[in-house]
């Protein structure tokens, strides 16, 4: 009597393998994206609410306004030398805070600042895991989601 001593897998096992492998790494990289986009939101939420306290900072600075200049409401500026000089989001740490979140949104944004006797400001930058949501922040303590980008200086 013979005995088939030949061991191994055969082409259709291997293939049957591979094929498990690449739907496991699929579904994989599908949940990576979304928690990146999701940690992208996270990154904006934080940036634009580290501006409040670097604001009342200015705001005590400056004898009760938000700046010596008004930021007229448009696209936030890239940086703080883009930005009106004197207004808020001159200030090196609000920049700084702007440059970082619009960094991780790549999306459209809104700032805008006043002076005077009816100081105030906001900002407003595009989410990234929701496309169609914006992040507002306002002198008036508002932190919250819209479903539009910003105009004025209070978040809606």
């Amino acid at each position: 009597m013979k005995m088939n001593l030949k061991k191994g897998f055969t082409l259709i096992e291997l293939l049957v393998v591979v094929a498990i492998i690449g739907i496991l790494a699929s579904v994989v990289l599908a949940s990576l994206n979304t928690a990146r986009a999701k940690g992208a939101d996270a990154a904006i939420k934080a940036n634009l609410d580290g501006i409040r306290a670097q604001a009342e900072i200015v705001y005590d600075a400056t004898g009760s306004a938000y700046g010596t200049a008004a930021q007229a409401g448009a696209t936030c500026p890239a940086t703080a030398s883009a930005a009106t000089a004197g207004s808020l989001f001159a200030n090196a740490t609000v920049g700084a805070a702007i440059t970082a979140a619009l960094a991780s949104s790549g999306g459209t944004s809104w700032c805008a600042s006043s002076i005077g006797t009816g100081s105030a400001w906001m900002a407003s930058i595009q989410l990234k895991a929701n496309t169609a949501q914006w992040w507002c922040v306002d002198s008036t303590g508002v932190s919250k989601v819209e479903t539009s980008v910003g105009a004025g200086t209070a978040c809606a």
